[in-house]
């Protein structure tokens, strides 16, 4: 039976996905991948916290030695997001790495060796069908098990940021509308730092919170945060009205003594309408075109400053071809060692060099430009930034 017949079950194969052990995904994949694919070696390979390198799982929780996240092939089937295939010598065959992704957050790479003359098109179409299932079975299995968020870790996280992980929505999410790419750093030790983002027919909310203070204080800070925001957002309050009530939360438990600043983003993907609120220190830049400049919003008060705030939402529109960055205040007011600003204009450089790449490429360079410029990755605070490619939506 050829490779592309014996994946005509492919269903099947997703089934038998479904069905099996959360630990047992990864054997099971590379069952499935030799019975109908002839496949002599397959690996998965999860991007670290940090998305720097793609660590091979082996016997879980332990991973074999991890390779690049941006070079080599499995590195460049993960920036590109697109299959790779490598040319071996006879009889070795083919190594295929192919992404790994859901709803446009970028898990990592499924990188399968097939027989010489084995990998023409249409298996590497199927094969990469596969790969999402598998995805889709790896993210459902971390509500059942630890092993693969283990997998992720390069090293051991903080308290603090184990917490922040949990709490976020992803990395990434796209649909026809709009592609989003997140980033944080230190990613394994972040503190107060968070986005989230919320999808439904009609509309897209997006937030970035950065929680006064450091490591667990500000995690706990936060978590109380974003839960009293989603809280009041899924009961179906307007966007004024869920920060003000999350303001009322914040204040009910600290006193006015400790604050989160939020920005909170309404998108209604019809027509491109944005409805806001900026009630702290996250900014917010758009680049159409070449051109960039920031998005100048009425600054009210953090949440949890003073009991009972009201806010008030302003609008704003975006265009097809709009890129939006929100950064938090540890990106666009960190000093570097010798007390230079990062400021707008290593921004403005940074998003203008990278205009022509993906958003999640675009999050990833300019906390890269922010490493830099401070002269290493323990940066002395959360960064946060997450952008926003704008397509619109065809009639």
């Amino acid at each position: 039976m050829g490779v592309v017949k014996a994946f005509e079950s492919l269903p099947s194969m997703e089934a038998q996905l479904r069905a099996a052990p959360p630990h047992a995904l990864v054997a099971t994949a590379r069952r499935l991948l030799a019975e109908r694919a002839g496949a002599q070696d397959v690996t998965l390979l999860l991007a670290d916290y940090g998305l720097a390198v793609l660590q091979p799982v082996s016997h879980l929780p332990h991973t074999e030695e991890p390779v690049s996240a941006h070079e080599g092939p499995a590195g460049s089937a993960f920036t590109r997001q697109s299959p790779v295939v490598e040319d071996l010598s006879d009889p070795a065959g083919h190594l295929v790495h192919l992404p790994i992704t859901v709803r446009g957050d970028r898990l990592g790479v499924l990188s399968v060796r097939l027989p010489a003359g084995a990998a023409d098109h249409r298996t590497v179409v199927l094969l990469g069908d596969f790969a999402t299932a598998l995805g889709h079975e790896v993210t459902t299995a971390g509500r059942d098990t630890d092993l693969y968020l283990q997998a992720r870790r390069t090293r051991r996280l903080t308290l603090a940021a184990e917490m922040q992980w949990q709490l976020l929505p992803g990395r990434g999410c796209a649909r026809e509308e709009y592609a989003i790419g997140a980033h944080l750093e230190p990613a394994y030790s972040i503190g107060g730092d968070n986005f989230d983002w919320s999808t439904s027919a009609d509309h897209l909310v997006l937030s970035v919170t950065d929680g006064m203070g450091e490591g667990i204080n500000a995690a706990l800070l936060t978590s109380l945060t974003v839960g009293a925001l989603r809280n009041a957002r899924r009961a179906g309050i307007g966007l004024a009205d869920q920060a003000a009530l999350a303001d009322q939360a914040v204040f009910a438990q600290y006193g006015g003594k400790v604050y989160a600043s939020t920005l909170l983003l309404e998108f209604h993907l019809a027509t491109g309408l944005v409805r806001a609120v900026d009630a702290g220190s996250p900014q917010l830049f758009r680049q159409r075109g070449e051109h960039v400049e920031r998005v100048e919003l009425d600054a009210q008060l953090p949440l949890g400053m003073f009991e009972e705030t009201l806010y008030d939402e302003q609008t704003f529109h975006v265009e097809p071809g709009d890129r939006l960055v929100v950064v938090s205040s540890g990106v666009h007011g960190s000093r570097s060692a010798t007390g230079d600003l990062f400021g707008e204009r290593a921004l403005h450089g940074i998003l203008g060099a990278t205009g022509s790449t993906p958003a999640y490429e675009s999050a990833r360079a300019v906390v890269s430009g922010l490493i830099e410029h401070h002269g290493s990755r323990e940066l002395p605070a959360d960064a946060a930034v997450i952008c926003l490619d704008w397509h619109g939506r065809t009639a």
